[in-house]
């Protein structure tokens, strides 16, 4: 499955309105990338296309990537220092289960909105938005398949 073909167009549009929303009320960043193949741990590649996407150069470090490898069926939570250290023990793990109980039974836009506003909530606990917040990133879903790098 080339991972444009994860989603629909109107699936990947209902995705980004999840992060949309999930923004609105924060100054946290989410990011959602989708691509073929993870030729190495998931969790390392989520770092790199966390970099790649400047997602490190937010204002409050408080960005978090949602990474999915759809050939691979791999995937990782990714976030920035500002968040990273602020959430309780597990909180990553219980949003990827998420997206891998909702990916098992193909519910595959399902199960990244639902992960998108699980991390949207703690964004808002921990980063309420405030005046002057500004959408520092693309709310856009990266793609990457195995003929790009």
């Amino acid at each position: 499955m080339a991972d444009k073909d994860l989603l629909t167009e109107e699936q990947e549009q209902q995705v980004i309105s999840a992060i949309q929303k999930a923004e609105n009320k924060s100054s946290g960043e989410i990011r959602v990338h989708i691509e073929e193949e993870c030729e190495s741990d998931a969790l390392e590649r989520a770092a790199q296309v966390f970099h790649d996407l400047g997602m490190d150069q937010t204002q409050r470090q408080n960005g978090v990537l949602i990474y999915i490898a759809s050939e691979d069926h791999k995937a990782a939570v990714y976030a920035g220092k500002g968040i990273h250290t602020e959430v309780e023990e597990g909180f990553w793990s219980d949003v990827l289960d998420i997206l891998i109980r909702h990916f098992k039974e193909d519910a595959y836009e399902e199960g990244i909105e639902k992960a998108v506003y699980k991390v949207g909530e703690k964004l808002v606990e921990l980063f309420p938005h405030k005046k002057g917040d500004i959408d520092e990133l693309s709310n856009e879903i990266s793609y990457r398949d195995s003929n790009n790098s």
